[in-house]
């Protein structure tokens, strides 16, 4: 009876043995050792454990020796990398867990800034150095010649882009510079051609279209009738392709203006100004005073009054605009068929005046000192007269 219970203790005992021991052996380990760039072991370095195969995630420290150990990992491959102060400095990518021995995974800091330089050189470059060839395998070689392949077009095409857009900033600021008529139309037209190259080589760049819209403006500079408003045209068209990838670009908005005033087209002129001024405060008295001045180029000097207000509000010492507010108001002056005597809106007099003050050598400075010799006024002087100097005591 004894023997018979002894022979099923054993028996179950056998059994529990055999169902536990595939639960111990799903248990694997992996460890290694953390180096600086220096060689010197890190401590509290964090390793992250990433498993691919099924998705897991598990982290640890490196200890005061630099070396790092975790147990109970699943069998699987794993993605591992090595965070020193919360940066990155080491990766190593599918390590496979065994049963029985550690898996030992070491990182180096120096050696992975080393790999990191020479995997940089090899895309650079598109060539691999032998020692780069034995740590692949022919999958990863042949994502390393596609991507080199397609680095190298993206180089020739970077250089390509670079030297249309570089031959039309030449041929722009010829044209800029130019006097004499037909060499200035001939350069924008060079410019022209390298920046739509430039534009078809790689269309997001805003620079390209911007620089467009400019040398087209150039050009119109040097034509007339429907060839100039043709240019016009092609200009505003460049900039609307400069807005559609950068909508809030004030300088576009008033370049914009300036042609659509040239083309005496107001409604359009005093959209993108007023634009422009919204956008970016900055601009706001140069887009007024534009709007204003291609108001008075198109005959309308009473409406362009406002805006030149608008100018100098916000930027009380515009002088420009001074002046001109001045000129305009001029206009409205009323004349004493008797006496010949001019009686301008209140205010007229002291706009030239501020003209005066703040560029007394300026170009419209003897215009406004006639204007004022007209009104009866005399021209105000500030006077600044230096303190005198104390005298030290004996």
């Amino acid at each position: 009876m004894i023997l018979a219970q002894l022979r099923r203790l054993l028996l179950l005992s056998g059994f529990a043995l055999l169902v536990t021991a595939p639960i111990w052996a799903q248990v694997t380990t992996m460890e290694g050792s953390v180096k600086d760039e220096n060689g010197q072991p890190v401590a509290k370095a964090l390793i992250k454990l990433d498993r691919t195969d099924i998705k897991g995630h598990y982290e640890v420290k490196s200890d005061k020796k630099g070396h790092w150990f975790y147990t109970g990992l699943p069998l699987g491959t794993f993605n591992l990398s090595c965070e020193i102060n919360g940066q990155v400095v080491d990766k190593v990518e599918g390590v496979k867990s065994k049963y029985g021995d550690s898996t030992v995974v070491d990182f180096n800091a120096a050696k992975a800034k080393q790999q990191q330089a020479a995997a940089q050189q090899a895309a650079a470059t598109g060539q691999l150095t032998q020692e780069q060839a034995r740590g692949m395998s022919a999958e990863q070689k042949k994502q390393f010649e596609e991507a080199a392949k397609k680095q190298q077009e993206q180089m020739k095409k970077n250089k390509a882009l670079n030297d249309a857009f570089n031959a039309g900033q030449d041929a722009k600021k010829a044209g800029d510079a130019d006097t004499d008529p037909a060499k200035k139309a001939a350069d924008y037209q060079t410019a022209i051609d390298s920046f739509n190259k430039a534009g078809e080589i790689d269309p997001s760049q805003i620079a390209v279209w911007n620089s467009l819209g400019e040398a087209y403006n150039g050009l119109a500079s040097t034509q007339k009738g429907d060839d100039k408003t043709k240019s016009y045209d092609a200009a505003i068209a460049a900039y609307n392709k400069s807005l559609a990838l950068q909508p809030n670009q004030a300088s576009v908005y008033n370049q914009m203006g300036n042609i659509y005033g040239s083309e005496k087209k107001m409604p359009e002129a005093t959209a993108a100004l007023t634009k422009a001024a919204e956008l970016d405060p900055a601009v706001a008295a140069k887009a007024y005073y534009n709007m204003g001045a291609n108001l008075v180029n198109s005959g309308q000097s009473d409406q362009a009054i406002d805006f030149f207000q608008k100018a100098i509000q916000a930027d009380p010492n515009y002088a420009e605009a001074h002046y001109q507010l001045g000129v305009c108001l001029m206009g409205k002056a009323q004349v004493d068929t008797k006496t010949g005597k001019i009686t301008p809106p209140e205010g007229t007099a002291e706009h030239f005046q501020k003209y005066l003050e703040l560029k007394p050598d300026g170009a419209f400075a003897q215009p406004s000192k006639d204007m004022l010799a007209s009104l009866g006024e005399t021209v105000q002087t500030k006077v600044t007269v230096p303190s005198a100097k104390k005298k030290k005591s004996q």
